[in-house]
């Protein structure tokens, strides 16, 4: 409790011996992943917790082994074989290990000097209990094995496979090839004959006990076609490699030689995967049903591409986006349609279609999608709240017309910093200030974090002086002069109290200098007069007290302008221009 959550940036050299065991068991429970193997930090982490631990040799003991966790991912391939077979725990916690790592685990397990015993007495269970260093058991550990045993756990592997995600289906896969290795006899695997089928009948009721099981040759041969389609649904859910599902492909194909039904199309699964997109554009996608099918999840991942031209034949076959459709498809893929086809979206869709991320969309891509969205939620315009809920998503294609009716709608729209950001810069430029304060809301703190933004920078200048940073809270002002000014560049921070600058010629010292405001709001005046001689090059700094006074106003205003005096000759009186 002493150290702070984040312990690995943390140098050893600042953890004191006397409580170094503590920081080290508790760094060995971090991810430790976060810093590369083999990085100089992640070895300065095992190097200080070995010193801690007084680890001199090879070995390690119980005790050690509880403090170091998973820092002994990263030691020395001899060292697990040396310690103390406690040490499989610690090498579960391992996300890899090396080749030579797996080399020493089997050669300490096949040695029998663990808690499992020699692997000739192992059971399913103890194939379980090891957990993820299952997989790392190389042919002679898992062929040591009792047949039994190892059946007994492939069954298991069989069994949960369909309810397993992907990346653990993947480490599936490779336990059911190594256990189908170890089961195989070379001697009968080099007699064998090629070209005929050597499993048992494959059925309904033996679709799990063999499939999975076979190589891709045998697959080929021993499946037929007719028995795929009429049990395709059941011989997919099995463990299926990517060689065996090319297998699969190509007996659906040859089934179908003039083109794959609709319905047909539907149950395709991770098959579907596996076609090109000159071959999609031969499917006969005619309803949504079937597109839906074909982009669900369970199928596994498609390329852009692929989708692409999946939608691409689905709509020139007279399909409709519908909103579910549009959920399935995502914003990202939406944005890769061509412009004709995002046209052809009907805008009741995008009522039902959720919140689509359109940033990667082009300009001209998000106008078209946003006003679809404006189509479809017009009921909810009388409702700013609701109505900004729903719109939100599609206005980075919204005009400065609508945003300007959204700011003051007089509801309460609160935009986020990100939505604000991913408007049009060009119809943010037509926001006044107003405009963004009322869009923002109880946000509008946050846009001093986007202040050197280019969209923010480029609203700044089109906006009056000074106007920005009365109003909001940010620094920079705007760039366009007001009444009788002269522009500044925004980020330039300007004073409180008004600063005209008055230009005073004097010709020769001693003559009075009269003064023309640049303003024709009266003021009283008391300037700062720098006053450049070409006899000197110090200026010399002058405080008279001037006093102007406007025909255009009866109410003085006190201001302090900075006044420049050119002296050509010393003597002469000076004139004052404003």
């Amino acid at each position: 409790s002493r150290f702070p959550p984040l312990l690995i940036p943390h140098s050893p050299s600042e953890v004191r011996a006397g409580s170094c065991g503590e920081f080290y068991a508790r760094a060995s429970r971090g991810n430790l992943d976060l810093l590369p193997r083999g990085s100089s930090r992640r070895t300065r982490l095992l190097r200080g917790a070995l010193s801690c631990l007084g680890v001199r040799g090879s070995r390690l003991e119980p005790q050690q082994l509880g403090s170091l966790g998973a820092l002994v991912c990263d030691l020395e391939p001899g060292t697990i074989p040396a310690s103390d077979p406690a040490i499989l725990d610690n090498l579960k916690l391992c996300p890899a290990l090396t080749g030579a790592q797996q080399d020493a685990l089997n050669a300490l397990l096949l040695s029998g000097h663990t808690a499992h015993g020699d692997p000739s007495s192992w059971d399913s269970q103890t194939l379980r209990d090891l957990g993820p260093l299952v997989l790392a058991l190389n042919h002679s550990t898992l062929g040591s094995v009792a047949e039994a045993a190892r059946e007994d756990f492939r069954r298991s592997i069989v069994a949960a496979y369909s309810s397993q995600g992907h990346s653990q289906r993947e480490k599936s896969l490779l336990l059911l090839r190594a256990l189908a290795a170890a089961s195989a006899s070379p001697h009968r695997r080099l007699k064998r004959s090629q070209d005929r089928c050597h499993s048992k009948p494959i059925n309904a009721t033996t679709i799990a006990d063999t499939v999975p099981f076979l190589s891709p040759e045998q697959l080929n041969l021993c499946l037929s076609s007719d028995f795929l389609i009429k049990n395709l649904e059941a011989v997919l859910a099995q463990p299926i490699t990517s060689k065996a599902a090319r297998v699969l492909k190509k007996k659906v194909d040859e089934f179908f030689p003039s083109g794959i039904p609709e319905e047909q199309l539907r149950r395709l699964g991770l098959l579907s995967r596996l076609y090109t997109e000159q071959e999609i554009s031969q499917w006969a996608v005619t309803s949504s049903a079937t597109l839906s099918a074909l982009l669900s999840p369970s199928g596994g991942r498609w390329d852009d591409s692929q989708v692409q031209q999946l939608l691409s034949r689905y709509l020139a076959l007279g399909g409709s986006l519908t909103g579910p459709l549009l959920r399935e498809i995502g914003g990202k893929r939406l944005c890769n349609l061509q412009e004709e086809q995002i046209q052809q979206i009907p805008a009741e869709a995008m009522g039902t279609a959720g919140q689509l991320d359109i940033s990667l969309c082009s300009q001209t891509k998000k106008d078209q999608l946003y006003g679809k969205a404006q189509e479809a939620f017009a009921s909810l315009a009388s409702s700013p709240g609701p109505y900004y809920c729903r719109i939100q998503p599609y206005l980075g294609g919204a005009p400065a017309e609508d945003l300007k009716k959204l700011a003051n709608s007089g509801g309460a729209i609160n935009m986020d910093l990100d939505t604000f950001l991913a408007l049009n810069p060009k119809e943010l430029q037509k926001l006044s200030v107003a405009d963004v304060r009322n869009l923002l809301g109880v946000n509008v703190a946050d846009l001093k974090e986007a202040e050197r933004e280019p969209a923010v920078q480029s609203w700044l200048q089109s906006q009056p002086q000074r106007e920005p940073g009365c109003v909001l809270p940010i620094g920079p002002q705007g760039g366009q002069p007001g009444p009788g000014g002269t522009a500044s560049p925004a980020g330039a921070t300007a004073p409180a109290s008004a600063t005209p600058v008055v230009t005073v010629t004097s010709p020769v010292p001693g003559t009075p200098a009269s003064v023309t405001p640049m303003s024709t709001t009266p003021a009283s005046v008391t300037p700062v007069v720098t006053v450049t001689s070409p006899m000197s090059t110090t200026p010399t700094s002058v405080t008279p007290v001037v006093t102007v006074t406007s025909p255009m106003s009866t109410t003085p205003t006190s201001a302090t302008p900075v006044v420049t005096v050119t002296s050509p000759v010393p003597g002469t009186p000076a004139s004052v221009t404003p």
